[in-house]
């Protein structure tokens, strides 16, 4: 019995890593399935698209799906409103977060703690329920079907702000107080030395907003009418289209495309993110 006891647990031992490759093997491929779908079928022939059983890889590939949406629609021009759009707001979100975060983290004014708590609330609220109120502001201020009437609004961010707050505090007060006994005032302190310290975080709010903005539909649905402010996830809703035809294919080539820059940006930006949530965790 002895005996039996340490050779089970060498055993289950040994198939524990088992078991965990197998599981994380299982997630891959539920996570990658429709997308290897979607590129797949994109190669396909509006003929092929609705073969049983599906092909995973086409016998015969071909690119005429993706040469038919640049025909239908004008790639370049969605592609450089989302770029333009999608950037500005990131680099906004990055300022707006880095200064809203230290502010809470690092200074003491009046009502801070209610003030971060209605914050926090703002995350709760579903952007449906302010669109109206955003939308007659913009109206108001004649930036409706403009570009600029999808930066401006996307500046503030709840999560940017909790996030950089949860950075400042991970770093070490003395610091600060170093830097204040040498003269520095308050802006001085931020730009000069927690600043450059949080650049890992800051790199994590402006890749999540780059690719969330970036795949953003609702509000330039909402908030553009001229087909050349159109974003590119709002110009491939003109592919639908094909769907009654046959040519699902040109549709997921469509959304093959708009994929494409999201996941540069998340594989460029894959270091930083890890540095930063690395770092912010042996802060706290």
């Amino acid at each position: 019995m002895s005996q039996a006891t340490p050779t089970l647990s060498r055993v289950r031992h040994s198939l524990t890593p088992w078991a965990r490759i197998a599981a994380l093997t299982v997630c891959a491929l539920l996570t990658l399935g429709p997308v290897i779908w979607t590129v797949a079928t994109s190669l396909r022939t509006p003929a092929q698209s609705f073969d049983l059983p599906p092909q995973i890889i086409p016998t015969h590939p071909t690119t005429a799906a993706y040469r038919g949406v640049f025909q239908q629609i004008d790639v370049w021009l969605l592609a450089l409103n989302s770029a333009l759009v999608t950037a500005l707001i990131a680099v906004g979100q990055m300022i707006t977060a880095g200064l809203a975060g230290y502010a809470f983290a690092r200074l003491e004014f009046r009502f801070k703690k209610p003030l971060f708590g209605l914050v926090l609330a703002t995350m709760m609220v579903p952007l449906q329920v302010t669109i109206v109120p955003v939308f007659l502001v913009l109206k108001s201020m004649g930036l409706t079907d403009t570009l600029l009437g999808l930066i401006i609004p996307a500046f503030p961010t709840a999560f940017g702000t909790f996030l950089m707050r949860q950075y400042f505090l991970g770093m070490p007060k003395d610091l600060g107080e170093a830097a204040m006994l040498d003269g520095a005032g308050t802006w001085r302190i931020f730009r000069s030395v927690y600043a450059p310290l949080a650049t890992p975080g800051l790199a994590i709010v402006g890749v999540l907003a780059f690719n969330y903005h970036w795949n953003e539909f609702f509000r330039p649905l909402i908030l553009e009418t001229s087909s050349q402010n159109y974003t590119l996830p709002l110009g491939l809703v003109s592919l639908q289209g094909n769907l009654g035809t046959g040519s699902i294919s040109v549709v997921l080539a469509g959304v093959v495309l708009s994929m494409l820059p999201a996941v540069a940006v998340f594989a460029v930006g894959q270091r930083p993110l890890r540095e930063g949530i690395t770092s912010a965790g042996v802060n706290r």
